[in-house]
């Protein structure tokens, strides 16, 4: 691997101001930062230039092209932008009912004027990664960049070669983070560059529900490459929600790499509901006996949007079980990437693992690549997989439509509930009710305009 980062006299690739830019950072923020901290930067800058942007010749891009998203200006936000966000927006992405701790980042930088944090109970550490890298040292440096996406990810290299700021969130053995803690994201510069790092740890015995939410002010085009780590210590509860609800003009490509250690449960839920492009990669690693894991997914697709989610359940050790629920509703001539592979190792004896993927097609120019996967190199587990893509059941609208109810309205009453088998696993019940009322107002529009007929109205049949 080579660390040159000399830019070429012709012919400049699309990665090529990402390293100048790099040189710019490193020169600004050198002396700044510790020396275990530049050099992870060094490997993430040297991962990316050796990497370079995926393409469909990718076989894990294949039906993703980044090129619109590569040839953009390279504007990386390293300092907090001078727009504020307006108290109505501030209050429009919060959560009627949640009580909670709130962490607000604007464009990748925390902003602690807009944060509410509540009463922590002892043992709990809740704030700024950049704050974190310079007053829990100690803590931060033994996990920080060590799951590796950097190693084989050009976007988490990228993000690591940057990485500056984002939420760092510590519980101490035997605590519990009292509260839900709410991370908000919010892009308010055009044409920026945001790349929040977030951290969560989980020492033994611990307990802890986390939102990570992205959003954008409106109007706002911006790409958002954002990397979080998970610990999950043994015998500790992790629920971890990812909300990406930013405008239908952004770029977001985001990676979760979640590492559970023996006697430990952890839940992710992710939501995608917004972007141009967007590409979630969310792996769960058991890395001890007996743990336990659910990835819990939903996405809805409009316009020429594509959302990509790709996972990875992988069982290292015996008696580990994962279960994996993702639907994908996609209308107009969006387009929806699935990729789900279940990955048990050798010694992996004793694997519960299952995993269902069901998609909708609201439209007859929406398409959908789905591709389960099941590798296994051990011989005394139970593994199943499927896929479904499809239409609304016309017997079912016919039934409904049979007992008085409009077109329009019985087919929001079938998507809905195709919908609900995902949000009725989301814990938190004002996110469950937020998620649900701001689903049905898509649903009721998308179909409300395809169907051209007011809403719950049409021809009830004879």
């Amino acid at each position: 691997m080579t660390t040159n980062l000399t830019i070429p006299a012709t012919a400049p690739r699309p990665l090529d101001s990402y390293l100048s830019g790099f040189e710019a950072f490193e020169k600004n923020y050198a002396q700044s930062s510790p020396s275990w901290l530049r050099a992870l930067r060094k490997a993430g800058i040297a991962h990316f230039d050796e990497l370079g942007f995926p393409t469909p010749a990718h076989e894990e891009w294949r039906f993703t092209d980044v090129a619109p998203l590569a040839a953009l200006p390279f504007r990386p936000a390293h300092q907090p932008g001078v727009r504020t966000v307006p108290p109505a927006d501030l209050a429009r992405f919060q959560f009627d009912g949640l009580t909670a701790h709130h962490l607000v980042f604007v464009d990748g930088h925390f902003a602690p004027d807009l944060s509410k944090l509540a009463a922590r109970p002892e043992g709990l550490i809740v704030g700024s990664l950049a704050a974190a890298m310079l007053c829990h040292t100690a803590l931060v440096e033994p996990y920080l960049g060590r799951t590796g996406p950097h190693q084989t990810d050009a976007f988490a290299a990228l993000n690591t070669a940057f990485v500056q700021d984002g939420a760092f969130v510590y519980v101490r053995k035997g605590a519990a983070s009292g509260l839900p803690i709410h991370l908000l994201f919010i892009a308010t510069q055009a044409g920026s560059v945001n790349q929040p790092r977030n951290l969560i740890v989980t020492e033994a015995d611990t307990e802890i529900s986390l939102i990570e939410d992205y959003v954008s002010l409106e109007g706002v085009t911006s790409f958002t490459n954002t990397v979080t780590e998970i610990f999950a210590g043994e015998s500790s509860t992790l629920t971890h929600l990812k909300l990406q609800r930013e405008a239908a003009t952004t770029f977001h490509v985001a990676t979760i790499e979640a590492h559970a250690q023996g006697h430990s449960r952890v839940s992710s839920h992710s939501l995608a509901l917004g972007g141009r492009l967007t590409r979630n990669n969310i792996n769960l690693r058991f890395k001890a006996e007996r743990c336990e894991g659910l990835l819990n997914g939903l996405f809805f697709a409009r316009g020429e949007q594509l959302m990509d989610h790709h996972t990875i359940a992988d069982h290292a050790h015996p008696h580990c079980q994962s279960h994996e629920f993702y639907h994908g509703i996609l209308a107009d001539r969006s387009r929806g990437v699935f990729n789900g592979k279940i990955l048990v190792r050798k010694d992996a004896q004793k694997t519960d693992a299952k995993q269902t993927n069901k998609n909708l097609l609201l439209g007859t120019e929406a398409t959908i690549h789905s591709k389960p996967q099941l590798e296994i190199f051990a011989d005394d587990v139970k593994c199943t997989h499927g896929a479904t893509v499809g239409q609304l059941d016309e017997e079912a609208i016919f039934y409904l439509r049979s007992r008085g109810i409009g077109e329009t309205a019985a087919r929001q009453m079938l998507v809905k509930a195709f919908a609900s088998d995902v949000l009725n696993r989301i814990p938190l019940a004002p996110i469950r009710r937020e998620l649900d009322r701001v689903l049905a107002e898509q649903i009721d529009a998308e179909l409300t305009t395809t169907l051209n007929l007011g809403p719950g109205r049409g021809p009830a049949p004879h």
